[in-house]
C-alpha cells in the first residue's frame, strides 16, 4: 500500500514502490501523478532493456495508463488495450511489477494482455482492432445484467486502419450502451495542433454543463419545423467537428471529445472524470494524441520509435547485436522476390502494415510503385490482391501465417473459388518464440490444404525458399502459398535467383531401407540429425523433403510406404495438415493394409506458451530426439533407446 514512508525513501522509484495495485495509485494526490508517470516510464525502459519486446507503444501511453487507472475503478471497470503490446505500463501498475523482467520469457509474463494472467486483463489482445467489438460485448452484457461499471477500450491509430474497428463503431453507434473508446493517435496526423485551447474545448465538450445545454438545444430543435430541426442538428454537429475534428466519429454515432494531449495529465484527468461522471448513454470517443516512444530520446529519434527491440543499453539505446549467422528467412524471401520482380514487371507485393516484418521494406526500396501496404486490413489486402490477379498482375500477398487467418473468408471466396493466381507468402510459420501462442503459424497448412486447387509449399531451408518463390511466380492458373519460419536459415548457399520446381514433387535427401522420415518444412535438419542417430543403432533411414503438401507427391509417398517398415511424417503445424493429406492418399491406395507402420508428428493439440523456440519445439516433441523415439516406438524398441539415452 502506498504510504508517506515510501514516498520519503531513497529509492529511484519512491511512488512506484508504494503501488501494488491501482487502488494504491488512487490514494495519491493528483499532483503526484506526474512523478508516478516518470517513474513508470523509467521502469518500462529498464525492464524491456533486459527482456526485449515492444517498447515504443508502451512509452507513448504511460501518462494515459496512469490517468485511466487513477480515474476509473479497475478491475471493476473493464479496461481493454488494443493491441496488447501497449500494455507494459498497465502490467506494472496491476500487480505484475515483480515479474515485469520476465516479459516474453519462458514461464514469464506474456507480451500481450492475457485473461489467465490477471483480473486486470479482461480481454486477451495480440491481434489488433478487436477492442471496440469486445468492449461493446462487455457493455451490452453489463446492461443486460443490470451492472453500472465502465467499459473502456484503448485503440491505437494503427488498429483504426482495420475494417473491424469501424464495423464495431457502426454497431456501437446504433445502440444505447454506455461505452468509452480512447483513440490513441500516435502516428497519423488526424489531429489539429494540441494545446491549451484544445484542452479547454475538450473539457468543455465533455462537461455536464455543456451536455445539459446540448440536450436542451436538441429538445428545443424538436419543436422546430422538420427542416429547421435537421439544419440545427447538422449545424451543431459540424460546428463541433470543425472545432475538434470529430465529424467522422459523430457520424458513426459516437459523442466525440478531443483532441487531448496524451502526455499532459492535467489535461487528461478532467476529461476522463467528466466522461466517467456523465449520465450520457451511448458511446463516447476520446481522441488522445501521443508520441510513440515518448520520453526516451533514442526511441523518439528512431524511425519505428523502437516498436520492437531486442535487449539494449539504456544509456545509449544501442541494441544488442546477435552473433553473425545465416541470413533470416525474411531477408531471403525479400531477396528472392526482388530477383523475380526484376525479371517480371507484373510482380507486385502486398503487406498488411508489416513492411519490415515481412521484408517488403527492401522490396519497396527497389520497386516503390509495385509495393502496397494496405494497413492492418488483411481482408482487404487479400481481395485487393485478387483484383490485381484478375487484371493479369502477379500479386504476392506477404502476410504472417497467423495474420492471414483474419482473411480466411476472402482466401476462400475471393481467391480459391475463382482460381485466381494470388501467391501467399506466409512468414512466421510454425512456432515463433517470445510472441507465443497468438503469433504462432500453426494452422495454415490445414486451412489452405483443404481448399480445392491450392498449391501449398513449405521451405526446408533458405535455398528452398528461393526456389519456391520462383515457382510461385510461374503459377498463373490457381492460388499458391509458401510457408517459412521465423529466424535464421541453416546456412545454405543462395543462388542469385531461385529455380522453378516441378509442382507436387518432393525430393529424397538421404537413402535408407528401414525407416522413412518424410518432412514438410523446416524440421528437415532435425530429421537429418534423427537419421544419423538411428543409423548408429543399425536402423537404415531415408529422409525425404516433401516440399508440397498440396498437390502431394503420391509417387514419393507410395515408394516410401512400399520400401520401408516405418513411415513418419514431420511438420510444424496442427493436426489436419500435411499428414492428413499423406494418410488420405495411403488409405485410398491400400498401403495401410499391408502392415506399414505410419506415425504423424504434428504440433500438440493445445496452444503453446511463449518461450525460446528450441524449448517450444521440445515441448511440442518435434526435435530430433523425439523423432528417434517415435521411430523406435513404432518398432517396439523404446526401452532400448531409453537405456542408451
Amino acid at each position: 500500500m502506498a504510504n508517506e514512508t515510501t514516498y520519503g525513501s531513497n529509492t529511484a522509484t519512491p511512488f512506484l514502490d508504494g503501488i501494488d495495485t491501482p487502488a494504491d495509485l488512487r490514494t495519491l494526490r493528483e499532483q503526484d501523478l506526474r512523478a508516478v508517470a516518470d517513474e513508470l516510464r523509467q521502469e518500462v525502459i529498464n525492464a524491456v532493456s533486459v527482456t526485449g519486446g515492444h517498447l515504443g507503444a508502451g512509452l507513448g501511453v504511460v501518462e494515459l495508463t496512469v490517468a485511466l487507472h487513477y480515474v476509473f475503478d479497475t478491475p471493476r471497470a473493464r479496461l481493454i488495450w488494443d493491441v496488447g503490446h501497449q500494455a507494459y505500463p498497465h502490467k506494472v501498475l496491476t500487480g505484475r511489477r515483480d515479474r515485469i523482467r520476465t516479459l516474453r520469457q519462458g514461464g514469464g509474463l506474456s507480451g500481450f494482455t492475457k485473461r489467465s494472467e490477471s483480473e486486470y486483463d479482461p480481454f486477451g489482445a495480440a491481434h489488433s482492432s478487436t477492442s471496440i467489438s469486445s468492449a461493446l460485448g462487455m457493455a451490452v452484457a453489463r446492461d443486460l445484467q443490470g451492472g453500472k461499471n465502465d467499459v473502456i477500450a484503448v485503440i491505437g491509430d494503427g488498429a483504426m486502419s482495420a475494417g473491424m474497428a469501424y464495423e464495431a463503431m457502426n454497431n456501437a453507434g446504433s445502440m444505447n450502451s454506455r461505452l468509452i473508446v480512447i483513440l490513441n493517435d500516435n502516428d497519423m496526423s488526424i489531429a489539429p495542433p494540441v494545446g491549451a485551447m484544445s484542452a479547454y474545448l475538450s473539457r468543455l465538450l465533455s462537461s455536464k454543463e455543456y451536455r445539459n445545454l446540448r440536450t436542451f438545444g436538441q429538445r428545443l430543435a424538436r419543436l422546430l419545423p422538420r427542416g429547421l430541426s435537421k439544419a440545427a442538428k447538422r449545424a451543431e454537429g459540424y460546428a463541433r467537428g470543425m472545432v475538434t475534428g470529430g465529424t467522422l466519429f459523430e457520424e458513426l454515432g459516437f459523442y466525440y471529445v478531443g483532441p487531448i494531449d496524451g502526455h499532459n495529465i492535467d489535461h487528461l484527468l478532467p476529461v476522463l472524470k467528466n466522461v466517467r461522471d456523465s449520465e450520457h448513454t451511448g458511446p463516447v470517443l476520446i481522441h488522445v494524441v501521443t508520441q510513440k516512444g515518448h520520453g526516451y530520446p533514442p526511441a523518439e529519434a528512431a524511425a519505428d520509435k523502437y516498436h520492437g527491440v531486442v535487449k539494449f543499453d539504456v544509456a545509449t539505446g544501442t541494441q544488442a547485436k546477435g552473433k553473425a549467422g545465416p541470413p533470416s528467412y525474411t531477408s531471403v524471401y525479400a531477396k528472392a522476390l526482388i530477383a523475380e520482380a526484376e525479371a517480371d514487371p507484373k510482380i507486385v507485393a502486398i503487406t498488411a502494415a508489416m513492411p519490415s516484418g515481412t521484408g517488403l521494406d527492401k522490396f519497396a526500396e527497389r520497386f516503390p510503385e509495385r509495393c502496397f501496404d494496405v494497413g492492418i486490413a488483411e481482408q482487404h489486402g487479400v481481395t485487393f490482391a485478387a483484383g490485381l490477379a484478375c487484371e493479369g498482375m502477379k500479386p504476392f500477398a506477404t502476410i504472417y501465417s497467423t495474420f492471414l487467418q483474419r482473411a480466411y473468408d476472402q482466401v476462400v471466396h475471393d481467391v480459391a473459388i475463382q482460381s485466381l493466381p494470388v501467391r501467399f507468402a506466409m512468414d512466421r510459420a510454425g512456432l515463433v518464440g517470445a510472441d507465443g501462442q497468438t503469433h504462432a503459424g500453426s494452422f495454415d497448412v490445414a486451412y489452405l490444404g483443404c481448399l480445392p486447387g491450392f498449391v501449398v509449399m513449405a521451405a526446408a531451408d533458405e535455398a528452398e525458399l528461393m526456389h519456391m518463390v520462383a515457382t510461385a511466380a510461374t503459377i498463373d492458373d490457381r492460388p499458391s502459398a509458401v510457408r517459412y519460419p521465423r529466424g535464421e536459415g541453416v546456412g545454405m548457399a543462395l543462388p542469385k535467383r531461385g529455380e522453378v520446381l516441378p509442382i507436387g514433387k518432393g525430393r529424397i535427401v538421404k537413402e535408407g531401407t528401414k525407416i522413412a522420415l518424410l518432412s514438410f518444412g523446416a524440421r528437415l535438419q532435425e530429421c537429418m540429425k534423427a537419421a544419423r542417430d538411428l543409423e548408429t543403432m543399425g536402423l537404415s533411414t531415408t529422409v525425404a523433403d516433401a516440399r508440397f503438401a498440396k498437390p502431394v507427391d503420391t509417387d514419393l509417398i507410395d515408394r516410401l510406404a512400399r520400401e520401408h517398415e516405418v513411415l513418419i511424417t514431420i511438420e510444424e503445424g496442427a493436426v489436419g495438415g500435411f499428414a492428413t493429406q499423406v494418410m488420405h492418399h495411403l488409405a485410398h491406395s491400400g498401403a495401410l493394409e499391408s502392415g506399414l507402420k505410419i506415425r504423424p508428428m504434428v504440433l500438440p493439440d493445445r496452444f503453446l506458451d511463449h518461450d525460446a523456440p528450441a524449448k517450444q519445439y521440445d515441448t511440442a516433441k518435434l526435435n530430433a530426439t523425439h523423432i528417434v523415439q517415435m521411430a523406435l516406438g513404432a518398432l517396439g524398441q523404446e526401452i532400448l533407446f531409453s537405456a542408451r539415452a
